[in-house]
């Protein structure tokens, strides 16, 4: 898995790494049960502050995505059950962020039309590709820049790339 820090970007680096997280989730990169390289590792593979890395799980962690086990790390939850209270909690934040993107929409002359066509699209990007199944496994990141080059090359010169060179190449072996 590939996450690009934007330093430029108005967005705080927590939600940078857990948009990207989320998305890994929804395109099967990342599977329920995969553990997640630990808050330390994350944080100096990306080099930011391990703070950064810990709040970014722990705001997932609250939000379902992720499940902590103490030292153990990290996981990817199971998806949310239809019947649990959670489940309904999900839906209406759904419903919440769906009202706000209309509005937004609306306000700056879109038309309904317009919108359902773009949101039929990302639908269909989203879950028209299932991801791989499989094992349960161990994820490591490899960290970007906006411009596509390596964070902190610095600690990988000495030729450890603590198997993001690995997963750079399976990564992209997945989008060909």
């Amino acid at each position: 898995m590939i996450i690009r820090i934007n330093k430029m970007s108005e967005d705080p680096i927590y939600i940078q790494i857990r948009e990207q997280i989320i998305a890994a989730i929804a395109q099967g990169v990342l599977r329920p049960g995969d553990s997640l390289p630990s808050v330390r590792s994350l944080a100096n593979d990306l080099g930011v502050n391990l703070h950064t890395v810990n709040k970014a799980y722990a705001v997932l962690r609250d939000e379902g995505y992720l499940i902590m086990r103490g030292r153990s790390g990290a996981f990817v939850a199971e998806p949310l059950q239809e019947s649990c209270a959670k489940a309904s909690i999900a839906q209406e934040q759904l419903r919440e962020k769906l009202r706000i993107l209309v509005q937004e929409h609306k306000a700056l002359g879109g038309s309904a039309q317009t919108f359902l066509s773009e949101a039929e699209t990302q639908v269909a990007q989203v879950y028209g590709d299932p991801g791989v199944a499989g094992a349960k496994r161990n994820v490591s990141v490899l960290g970007l820049d906006e411009k596509g080059e390596m964070l902190k090359q610095e600690r990988f010169s000495s030729g450890s790339l603590s198997g993001a060179s690995r997963l750079s190449d399976k990564f992209h072996s997945q989008e060909g």
